[in-house]
């Protein structure tokens, strides 16, 4: 099996490394392409009005692996190395482990999810690991679980292709209560913008966020980690609201009819 593997901390972030360290040296061939710095909360960018560079990457991962850095974005990394770079078609993508959590709503503005992503728009299964906190360097258990799922996909893959976001709670794996399957929640942002002066007299702001509301029902992958499980949620690229099609046309030909000459 060929794993490719990306994320949007930067080829030298220490989730990636552990992923990597514990899908190589055996049973599985391990390529990774990874932006060469962090990259976070890019979503879908692209690289357009400059060029893409790589550089290959040797000592630093497992002997097996091949590995470069991008210059570009998550998704120009992903993209970059399934049409330019990998010379077999990967069977998985993986992007992780991410340092901090990609619960509900988050999964948009996500680098991590969005290289992830680029693989289900080639119709390659996909995951996307991360581990829920911004301070923890132990990667240890969220490594040894996406271990266990590729096994799992490896020998029982699911019938269509799909992204499986997953987030890791960072505690000790004893304590991690067990796996839960579920949805997106909701989490709302508050965006502060701070003010300042540089030295030259201009002004420039500096954006922070903080959680003020989390709606979580009890299947939601938020409460999920509340409760001390891994959660795993499919998702896909469609964004279509299907149940709302319906009453769209009935209103758009109630208002618009006529508006626009018709072919």
């Amino acid at each position: 099996m060929h794993i490719l593997i990306s994320n949007d901390d930067g080829i030298y972030a220490p989730g990636v490394k552990a992923l990597t360290d514990a899908l190589s040296g055996g049973e599985y061939e391990v390529t990774v392409v990874c932006p060469d710095r962090e990259r976070s909360a890019m979503g879908h960018a692209l690289t357009l009005q400059e060029p893409v560079r790589v550089d290959e990457i040797k000592g630093y991962f497992h002997a097996d692996v091949k590995a470069w850095a991008c210059s570009g974005t998550p998704s120009d990394s992903m993209k970059l190395a399934l049409d330019a770079i990998v010379t077999t078609r990967p069977d998985l993508v993986l992007s992780g482990i991410n340092r901090g959590s990609n619960l509900g709503t988050d999964v948009l503005y996500s680098g991590t999810v969005s290289a992830a992503m680029e693989g289900v728009l080639e119709g390659l299964p996909s995951i996307a690991f991360s581990l829920t906190s911004f301070a923890s360097v132990d990667f240890s258990a969220a490594a040894a679980f996406a271990k266990k799922l590729v096994r799992a996909i490896a020998q029982n893959p699911p019938d269509e292709t799909m992204l499986l976001n997953v987030n890791i709670p960072a505690i000790p794996i004893e304590d991690i209560c067990g796996v839960k399957v579920g949805r997106l929640g909701i989490r709302r942002w508050k965006d502060v913008f701070e003010k300042r002066v540089d030295p030259r007299g201009k002004t420039y702001y500096w954006l922070s966020g903080v959680v003020v509301e989390e709606e979580a029902s009890t299947d939601s992958d938020i409460q999920g980690i509340r409760d001390n499980y891994i959660t795993i949620t499919p998702l896909k690229f469609d964004l279509t609201l299907h149940s709302a099609l319906l009453n769209i046309t009935d209103w758009a030909d109630k208002f618009l009819k006529g508006e626009i000459k018709e072919c």
